[in-house]
């Protein structure tokens, strides 16, 4: 993987979000719905989102009640996110911060109830900066806390094709995904107590992915 990929992936989705305000639209993603209500029903009050983009999810858990840090490498799209919650008078509820996820999170240990994160473990990322963000993950949440993430996988019909860039990454349209197969998810999932791999469908193509619940244990394992 050229050691560029994230500046530039970063620049691309900076300019769509510039161009395209809001271009996932205000309805929140499945994975999102369910979410909620998987973290509502565990007892979660707090939510840490990464790679929020504009923030169509984040306001769906800030309107559920939740106090929600989200996070993304654009400061356009986070832009749009805190403007919707002020609108709404959600910006109690919702806090925002530029961060690369090849960075440590800017958060103490222990300090989330929940993660959710919808895409964002299949950007262009290695499979290290994936395995290191896991543990960075796992470092912020509370024992017995949730994160649920979904990815694209090797089934999907984009993996194989398109530009190359290695480690299962490849390029299309401007946009790199970092396909995943089974055993990284089993990878990731070590030390947790992984609760439940759905597939589903979603988007054009379309697009197929792995929605991936795991439970940080409240005792080591």
């Amino acid at each position: 993987m050229s050691p560029n990929l994230g500046s530039a992936q970063q620049q691309h989705w900076q300019a769509a979000y510039q161009d395209h305000p809001h271009m996932y639209g205000d309805m929140p993603s499945e994975p999102a719905r369910y979410a909620a209500e998987l973290f509502r029903a565990r007892g979660a009050r707090s939510v840490l989102e990464l790679g929020a983009g504009h923030g169509r999810d984040a306001m769906h858990f800030a309107r559920a009640g939740f106090t929600v840090h989200a996070t993304d490498f654009s400061p356009v799209g986070l832009q749009q996110l805190a403007q919707d919650a002020e609108r709404e008078g959600l910006a109690e509820r919702v806090t925002t911060a530029v961060h690369d996820a090849r960075e440590p999170l800017p958060l103490a240990d222990g300090s989330v109830d929940a993660v959710f994160a919808h895409m964002l473990l299949c950007m262009a990322l290695s499979t290290a900066d994936i395995r290191a963000l896991v543990g960075e993950i796992a470092r912020v949440l509370r024992p017995g806390g949730t994160l649920v993430y979904t990815v694209r996988h090797t089934g999907d019909a984009h993996w194989g094709a398109g530009i190359s860039h290695g480690d299962d990454i490849y390029e299309h349209g401007g946009f790199a995904v970092h396909f995943f197969d089974r055993a990284l998810v089993d990878d990731l999932a070590t030390g947790w107590r992984l609760d439940e791999v759905h597939a589903f469908e979603e988007g054009e193509l379309p697009r197929r992915l792995w929605r991936v619940t795991q439970t940080r244990p409240s005792s080591p394992q």
